[in-house]
């Protein structure tokens, strides 16, 4: 006997922040490079290629969420959600490529230092501390769905790094070391390098069909072999269907019969309250041995 169960969770897409952010950022954009050019400041364009590639990567992400709510079909039967994962993926390795072009560029800066303006590098970074900072407060919410973690992540990086920028032009102005510039360079492609290649990791998993980093497989097999008339819980399989939403299937052996259509609507409501797993099918077995479970079973009701 099977019973298949399931509650869909929609994305939201959050449209508004991918909004905000992008023009916020787009318009900073401008101003880094211009400015950037007429300070000679590698720190600057650096900084610039990198919001770039974060408001292509915001595009991405937005455009990815929003095909994420278009509803299933007969060929796309959990619809378009996995475009996400497209997404989260194509905006790690944009990244990668962006930051391997300006290290490349800042240590050919080492070898012929060039003099950059550093009160228009610490005014422009100044402005940068604020949009960053603002565009990351947009993202501050749910971290479970890998696309807003990756837009929260790099903002908070980029006001960080637009902080060590006024530092540098700072330094720079007392002291004389044309040096410095190069090096915040380096050290803005290290940090935003360890957050990207984290990205690339998780989303490479999720497209593999991963178990989700925040949810324990162990732990779900536990509270799903405590429920009530539960004897045994085999082929369950976890992986996400988008950057935010987690499907499940198993198998739950319970000879004392099928416990009901209210069982399974309470323990699909319970494993996404508990795990958020918002797509839950449960296949119901009495283990009566006629009809064996490899053999397969073609009678599936849905909630």
């Amino acid at each position: 006997m099977n019973e298949h169960a399931h509650h869909h969770h929609h994305d939201q897409g959050h449209s508004r922040p991918f909004a905000i952010g992008i023009v916020l950022n787009g318009a900073f954009i401008i101003a880094e490079v211009a400015f950037g050019l007429q300070a000679h400041s590698l720190a600057l364009l650096a900084d610039a290629g990198h919001n770039a590639s974060d408001v292509l990567g915001l595009s991405m992400a937005w455009g990815a969420a929003l095909l994420a709510r278009r509803k299933a079909s007969e060929r796309f039967t959990y619809g378009l959600q996995s475009a996400s994962i497209i997404a989260a993926l194509a905006n790690a390795l944009l990244l990668l490529a962006t930051l391997g072009g300006i290290g490349w560029a800042a240590i050919e800066r080492f070898a012929a230092p060039v003099t950059p303006a550093a009160m228009t590098v610490m005014a422009v970074a100044a402005i940068g501390v604020l949009v960053n900072g603002a565009t990351a407060w947009l993202f501050r919410g749910d971290h479970h769905d890998l696309n807003i973690r990756g837009a929260f992540l790099h903002m908070a990086a980029d006001t960080a790094i637009s902080l060590g920028v006024v530092m540098s032009g700072a330094i720079i102005l007392a002291t004389g070391w044309l040096w410095l510039d190069p090096l915040v360079s380096l050290v803005i492609v290290a940090a935003i390098t360890f957050s990207t290649w984290r990205l690339l990791r998780d989303s490479i998993r999720l497209a593999l069909h991963a178990v989700p980093a925040h949810i324990e497989t162990a732990a779900v097999k536990t509270w799903l072999s405590g429920l009530s008339g539960v004897r045994e819980v085999h082929d369950l399989h976890i992986w996400a269907m988008s950057t935010a939403g987690v499907a499940l299937s198993a198998h739950l052996l319970m000879p004392g019969g099928h416990p009901g259509d209210a069982f399974l609507v309470q323990v699909t409501h319970e494993l996404e309250h508990r795990f958020h797993i918002a797509h839950a099918t449960l296949q119901i077995e009495i283990g009566d041995g006629e009809t064996p479970c490899h053999l397969g079973c073609e009678h599936e009701a849905s909630l």
